[in-house]
């Protein structure tokens, strides 16, 4: 948001259009400058409040990705169930959105673009994905506990629309979370707060850096 008035004290009407990384960014610019302006203003994330043109990140793909792989780990079931195979409670998630790189052994959520057709359905971002909403059988699924982290408590996505459908999940996959915000800045700002890694049947990690790996894992050997 300040930002957007430096910049327009600078080049004033020469700017034509703002393209931001996320929709907090986007929505503070918008509500400070552009729209007054007339500026079509762009932002990324689909968060709820987001009046600028936006990119959904797909975040119920996201969520449910998260739990659902540490779910089929625990039940020792082929690493698909649930995604690209129904589970034993019909849950399923559509080939269009996502991704399964088998060399990186990742699962990606397909980014949406929202536009005036489709920008209803994302008023909520905290909708389950549509055929991933049924309880599982606790009998077949016993309960286990997770520790899970995200590397910053303060980021609007994260803890707005991210960690809200987490929790939706974790009621249905079964799974106890505690759930750990960082500061975004640090990884012992995380770690000095898993003194007992045994409490835990499975870790969730969401690190600062994507190099800092061997910060969590020490800790789990």
């Amino acid at each position: 948001g300040n930002a957007i008035g430096t910049w327009a004290s600078s080049f004033g009407d020469q700017i034509d259009v703002v393209v931001s990384n996320n929709d907090g960014m986007g929505m503070s610019m918008f509500n400070a400058w552009s729209k007054e302006n007339g500026v079509p203003t762009f932002g990324y994330d689909a968060n709820s409040d987001a009046d600028a043109g936006t990119i959904s990140q797909n975040p119920a793909v996201q969520a449910y990705l998260t739990l659902r792989l540490l779910r089929n780990v625990f039940d020792g079931a082929d690493i698909n169930t649930g995604i690209a195979t129904e589970d034993d409670a019909g849950n399923v998630i559509a080939e269009a959105d996502y991704v399964y790189n088998e060399d990186e052994r990742s699962y990606y959520a397909m980014n949406i673009a929202v536009t005036a057709e489709n920008y209803e359905q994302y008023l909520d971002a905290t909708t389950l994905y549509s055929t991933a909403q049924s309880q599982l059988d606790e009998s077949a699924h016993p309960n286990k506990s997770v520790w899970l982290d995200i590397y910053n408590a303060a980021d609007n996505f994260l803890s707005a629309t991210y960690q809200p459908l987490l929790e939706k999940y974790d009621d249905l996959l079964n799974l106890t979370v505690e759930y750990i915000g960082g500061d975004g800045q640090t990884e012992a700002n995380i770690t000095n707060r898993l003194g007992n890694p045994d409490q835990y049947d499975g870790f969730a990690i969401n690190m600062v850096k994507t190099d800092n790996g061997a910060s969590y894992t020490s800790l789990l050997a």
